[in-house]
């Protein structure tokens, strides 16, 4: 009876890993406030020969009055640009099954740049890792799958 109960869990946790990493992380994703925990914005996940980017395609936070910010205090290129529409994530390869790194994000609100790892923790939940320098010198921000269908 245990060794059936056995392999029946380990039947349901291979297809749940198998399922999680042969999903894609292109498509909308919906970001959190850290701090409000309240939604902020959708982000637009692309690929291009296996190379993955990212930009804002809206902005939820109520508290952005403009209807058409521009950042600020983004470097090169991107200052001045509107947000809606700006590449905030670039560079991003496979480095893994269910992940992703090597690349950069940008932060619109300060323009900073960081190093950036992804990993999906299940179809819908991406961690997103900014860091400098080291990944260990860093902190996750999850971001949420936003479905054709919401």
């Amino acid at each position: 009876m245990k060794l059936r109960y056995l392999l029946f869990s380990a039947f349901f946790y291979l297809q749940f890993v198998c399922a999680v990493s042969s999903q894609s992380i292109t498509g909308n994703w919906k970001t959190i406030d850290d701090v409000s925990g309240k939604a902020k914005s959708i982000i637009t996940i692309t690929e291009s020969a296996g190379v993955y980017s990212a930009t804002v395609a809206d902005i939820l936070d109520p508290e952005v009055t403009d209807p058409n910010p521009v950042c600020i205090e983004c470097p090169g290129d991107k200052r001045n640009a509107p947000i809606r529409g700006l590449e905030i994530m670039w560079d991003i390869k496979p480095t893994g099954k269910s992940k992703w790194g090597k690349g950069k994000i940008m932060d619109p609100e300060n323009g900073k740049v960081y190093g950036c790892k992804l990993s999906l923790e299940s179809a819908d939940k991406l961690k997103v890792r900014g860091y400098i320098g080291f990944a260990a010198l860093g902190r996750n921000q999850y971001w949420y799958r936003v479905n054709d269908d919401q």
